[in-house]
């Protein structure tokens, strides 16, 4: 599938080792849900991360030991490390000093302006970007009076300050990212902002909830935002292991199109004539699949009625029956299998995939 989106213009911006912003491509990033003092258990998750399609990991740095972490951190890792600053600028500052490439920092609750002032400098002097964070639940209230309530209007007006306010400061490496739990709020918010600013915009629906409505609310969220070509990197936030993140969001780039390779799984919904576990089979085809670096589609079908001619538009399927499953290609019928040996069968039609 060709993608149709055009892009909105935005400032290339390099974080470490990758390049944002510019017409790049849309990059996925996460966060460790590990204790960032623990480096080996942090290392652990972001490789994992990393190995499902993760191109950018945030790191908590909530004390002074986490910051001194990152370094080691960083000898473990290959993608871009960005560090997650809440209020103590002397954080912020630690963190670049051991190894960050991005600081995500909200300058209304650092302090003072000299404060903020010492975290630009340090910034600056490494060239390393900020990103600069507003998230609806904390919007200023002033901004709150002036609107008459928490607004799309609001949250971009604090965010463009800010902006303006490190502007003043002599620098202009900026990421902006503005969220909100309201899914329309988001998505409005991001359309004004596209067209007041030309900095690259990290997009995500925040607190969006559990991998159930979390990925609704931001497949919708996501869905509308980045169709209208805003947004250079993303993130998918769900109360769930951070592996639920890289995989929603590869499966939102791919299905808008913006982002092409990776096996696409569908599967047929259940009826009275599945005699086979079919949830069970379609779940462990997708994550026996995300392994496998094929540009394909693979069809998981639970009956062997319908099976072959459901399956025609797929590159190949499989279909369930009593004690036997089909392996089917280019919607004709290829081999006949045991049901337990259908899903590595399957794995080694992948594994051994020729046109």
């Amino acid at each position: 599938m060709e993608n149709q989106i055009t892009r909105k213009h935005t400032h290339e911006i390099r974080i470490g080792n990758k390049v944002i912003g510019g017409g790049n491509p849309i990059l996925i990033q996460s966060m460790t849900n590990t204790r960032t003092e623990d480096v080996k258990g942090t290392v652990a998750q972001i490789q994992k991360l990393t190995a499902a399609g993760c191109e950018i990991i945030r790191c908590a740095v909530p004390t002074m030991e986490a910051a001194e972490a990152l370094s080691d951190i960083k000898k473990g890792i290959t993608i871009p490390l960005v560090a997650d600053i809440h209020f103590d600028y002397r954080l912020a500052i630690a963190a670049m000093e051991h190894g960050a490439d991005k600081i995500r920092i909200n300058p209304g609750n650092i302090g003072t302006k000299e404060r903020i002032q010492a975290v630009v400098d340090a910034a600056k002097e490494r060239e390393l970007p900020i990103r600069v964070g507003v998230n609806s639940g904390s919007l200023e209230k002033e901004l709150v009076e002036k609107y008459g309530g928490v607004t799309a209007e609001g949250i971009v007006e604090s965010a463009l300050d800010k902006v303006r306010s490190i502007e003043d400061m002599g620098y202009d490496k900026l990421v902006i990212s503005i969220k909100s739990s309201d899914v329309m709020m988001c998505v409005k918010a991001h359309e004004l902002i596209a067209e007041k600013t030309d900095y690259p915009l990290h997009v995500g629906i925040t607190e969006s909830g559990t991998v159930t409505s979390g990925n609704i609310k931001s497949a919708m969220g996501l869905g509308m935002i980045l169709s209208q070509g805003i947004g250079d990197t993303v993130r998918v936030s769900l109360t769930a292991d951070p592996m639920e993140e890289i995989k929603s969001a590869k499966i939102i780039l791919r299905t808008l199109g913006i982002r092409r390779g990776g096996i696409e799984v569908v599967s047929c919904p259940t009826c009275g004539r599945t005699q086979i576990d079919l949830i069970g089979l379609a779940n462990q085809v997708e994550n026996m699949v995300s392994d496998i670096p094929l540009n394909l589609k693979v069809a998981v079908m639970g009956c062997v009625v319908n099976g072959p001619g459901e399956a025609k538009e797929a590159d190949i399927g499989i279909a369930g029956g009593v004690g036997e499953g089909l392996i089917i290609k280019h919607g004709e019928i290829y081999k006949k299998v045991k049901e337990e040996e259908l899903l590595a069968a399957l794995r080694y039609e992948l594994l051994h995939w020729s046109e």
